[in-house]
């Protein structure tokens, strides 16, 4: 897989106080990945642009809100996460993360 490839799998690292939770407990990563990537797509993006050893991948879709702004009615889009939990010692700073 090139490097092109790698950064539309994995869009953007999602940062929140849930996932610097799940950093803590139990070395677990979220990130934002494109709507067509598969588990074995996400590990192999993760492991090549990060160089660390992922254990497991999770990944959910996530439906958009409906959102009306004055009289418009409108709805976000829909988008893909995926937790991956790396493996005992690995880290990934995703505060300095391009991805």
């Amino acid at each position: 897989m090139n490097t092109a490839k790698l950064y539309e799998v994995i869009r953007a690292p999602r940062v929140s106080e849930k996932t610097a939770r799940l950093q803590e407990v139990s070395n677990q990563y979220v990130f934002e990945v494109a709507k067509d990537a598969t588990k074995a797509d996400i590990k192999i993006a993760v492991e090549k642009i990060f160089d660390v050893k992922v254990e497991s991948v999770n990944v959910l879709n996530v439906k958009g809100k409906n959102k009306s702004f004055k009289f418009r009615q409108g709805r976000r889009g829909d988008w893909r996460k995926a937790y991956v939990k790396l493996a005992e010692g690995q880290s990934i700073d995703v505060m300095m993360a391009k991805a």
